[in-house]
């Protein structure tokens, strides 16, 4: 707890795994009281009131209607990164409370993490390392072999803020690039990165030698990407996924990965995270796995507090908000 004539705002707490980044916690505190998840449950009678804003990091603390309920003064919640399938915007807007986020900060290093995780399964870079690290390699094989990205084609599944980003660093690649989404882009917007419009998902899956996720998680793309999608696939197709875990189907896709239906796939986000350490995704020689480090730079994560510190600011000052979500 600080300074307690500023404005409350909640955060999940100074330790442990689900704790707000320690390189924000000084910026925080030079315009806001924070009051700890563990504080607010040892003394809701004393913080409930002055409590205006919640600062969310990593999906935590977790909004529900027992804590909006007794958060009588909240009028903000601050939510770091761009997706919302963690909080439930009806809810929250019939408590009369406004959501943002920070779009801007996680677009460009989520979009390099695509390309990187793009171009290490294609060239089995993990492989290389592993074989180049060895005690065991007495020789490298000259006939390694991985798969050309220069001018192959690359299927973009949810072409917002990330999915056209990665397209303009694919178009550097002089990639082929196609696109599914809710919403076709503007003709010149096309144009620009050189991308086709695939109304029919089918069509993407079937032409695409890498297909990259990057959409949204919500009832309607939940295992968007199943049995029936992975077989539409190239075999040597290789599938990454940089948007949510639950687009895709799981156990479909350890089938098809060993029974080579598709030749790899890069996935930085899995459901949940992490997988049981028995999960047969881990064992597998043709995933390539990463922590959900999308937008895991430090120039993001300082570009995230900055835009939730003004987007609180301008809530409580009676301010149009930056990045405010409005409800659809």
């Amino acid at each position: 707890m600080g300074d307690q004539e500023l404005p409350g705002v909640l955060v999940s707490g100074f330790e442990g795994p689900h704790s707000i980044c320690e390189d924000h916690i000084r910026k925080l505190q030079k315009h806001f009281n924070l009051i700890t998840m563990q504080e607010f449950l040892e003394n809701k009678t004393q913080f409930s009131q002055n409590i205006q804003a919640v600062y969310v990091w990593g999906g935590w603390p977790v909004i529900d209607k027992e804590l909006l309920q007794s958060l009588p003064s909240l009028k903000i919640i601050a939510s770091v990164g761009v997706g919302l399938d963690h909080l439930d915007l009806k809810l929250i807007a019939g408590f009369g409370v406004k959501v943002a986020n920070t779009p801007q900060a996680v677009s460009k290093p989520t979009a390099d993490m695509g390309m990187a995780l793009l171009l290490a399964s294609a060239r089995k870079l993990v492989k290389g390392h592993q074989l180049a690290i060895s005690p065991d390699t007495k020789n490298f094989n000259i006939n390694w072999v991985g798969q050309d990205v220069t001018g192959a084609t690359l299927g973009i599944i949810g072409m917002g803020a990330i999915g056209y980003k990665i397209a303009q660093r694919a178009k550097a690649f002089e990639m082929k690039i196609l696109y599914h989404n809710r919403t076709r882009r503007k003709l010149a917007e096309e144009e620009e990165v050189g991308a086709t419009y695939c109304e029919r998902l089918d069509d993407l899956l079937q032409q695409s030698d890498f297909v990259m996720l990057a959409a949204s998680l919500t009832p309607q793309t939940q295992n968007m990407i199943g049995k029936r999608e992975l077989r539409l696939m190239k075999p040597k197709g290789i599938l990454i996924n940089i948007g949510r875990g639950l687009l895709v189907d799981h156990d479909a896709l350890v089938e098809a990965l060993q029974t080579g239906i598709i030749n790899a796939a890069a996935l930085d986000v899995t459901y949940p995270e992490p997988l049981p350490r028995d999960h047969p995704l881990l064992k597998l020689k043709n995933v390539t796995l990463t922590p959900h480090i999308g937008s895991a730079t430090h120039q993001a994560k300082r570009q995230m507090v900055e835009n939730l510190v003004e987007s609180i600011l301008a809530c409580l000052n009676g301010l149009p908000i930056p990045n405010e979500v409005l409800l659809k």
